[in-house]
């Protein structure tokens, strides 16, 4: 499961695919290579994610100065500070730990951002993939298309800093609370390959919408429709104070959705074993999925089906400055200290 604070709209973005990899390893060294394999995987997604994390820190924060080539200033921070940061580093290790399984798979998926206000974190990894500079051409993977990309974060003429129409790949963008579930069930019907992966936050998870959308999955027919995969962000914390669901024990939340129909998978942690568990998590729910819906194609009959179900819980802008106290440090002077000492840590 997964936890954010506060959800604006509901996102979609076919991520992704990746040409598969032939792997040809010696039997009697195959646990060795897959040892190895495992942690070179780990490790590249984990650097991914810290690129991801800079770049979606830079864009609310930063007008000039983008590498810390040079102390920073208060002259090279921005003079408003417009974006959501706090659910950003979630949304970027989600996205990465996705894609590696669409590599690996050769998966269908959708992606469903229920907490559209973290843009900072989506175009970050839209930049990095090369997706944006295919529809902004200054979008450059160099310095200067970097900089483009920081600079007119939330600026005049430049990216809003919520989703939006013109993000590339996006099929809809909700406007509202709480439909990002509705609409990742309401995309897999008659589509029996597609895996709609949705993330809802903690704090969207307080709506009424998505308080009734955990039922739609009773109404899913393995043999002709796709399947959802959602992922409560758990952070604790929404815009105006702390969540329901950050309140409750893990106990309590996987009998909450185990009563909902669901087989919850609960992966939380600060350090790189975290990376470690969802990759497991996802494979095994990735399993869990296309056996159910093997079964179901070949006649067996299929009796309470559990859905496949993941929380996620992740700080609110973990691992990097919080928005709140850098601008009451920007009014007492010491922001540009906060973010240097972040930025090159």
């Amino acid at each position: 499961m997964a936890f954010y604070p506060v959800v604006v709209s509901p996102f979609l973005l076919p991520l992704r695919k990746f040409p598969k990899r032939l792997f040809f390893i010696p039997v009697l060294l195959f646990g060795i290579v897959f040892l190895v394999t495992s942690k070179a995987v780990v490790s590249s997604i984990q650097k991914y994610v810290r690129a991801a994390n800079y770049i979606s820190a830079a864009q609310i924060f930063l007008g000039d100065n983008f590498l810390l080539e040079r102390p920073l200033s208060f002259a090279d921070i921005k003079p408003r500070l417009l974006g959501h940061w706090g659910t950003a580093p979630g949304v970027n290790f989600i996205y990465a730990n996705l894609n590696y399984l669409i590599k690996k798979h050769q998966a269908e998926m959708l992606f469903i951002l229920g907490p559209g206000h973290g843009y900072a974190g989506l175009q970050s990894n839209l930049f990095m993939e090369g997706t944006l500079g295919k529809y902004f051409p200054f979008a450059t993977q160099d310095l200067n298309g970097l900089g483009h990309v920081i600079k007119n974060f939330s600026w005049p003429y430049g990216f809003p800093s919520h989703t939006n129409p013109g993000t590339p790949g996006a099929i809809l963008e909700g406007g509202e609370l709480g439909y990002s579930l509705a609409t990742a069930y309401g995309a897999v019907l008659d589509n029996p390959d597609l895996i709609a992966a949705c993330v809802v936050g903690d704090g969207e998870a307080e709506t009424g919408a998505i308080a009734t959308a955990w039922h739609l999955s009773k109404f899913i027919d393995p043999s002709t429709n796709g399947a959802v995969l959602p992922i409560l962000h758990l952070n604790g914390y929404k815009i105006s104070g702390p969540t329901i669901f950050g309140r409750m024990s893990n106990a309590d939340l996987l009998s909450l959705f185990k009563g909902s129909g669901y087989t919850p998978y609960v992966v939380e942690g600060e350090d790189e074993g975290v990376y470690e568990q969802m990759l497991e998590t996802l494979e095994k729910c990735y399993q869990e999925i296309r056996e159910i819906q093997k079964n179901a194609k070949t006649g067996k009959k299929l009796t309470g089906v559990p859905r496949g179900r993941r929380k996620l819980s992740f700080p609110s802008g973990g691992g990097g400055p919080c928005q709140g106290r850098c601008e009451r440090a920007a009014r007492g002077g010491e922001l540009a200290q906060i973010l240097q000492l972040w930025g090159t840590f």
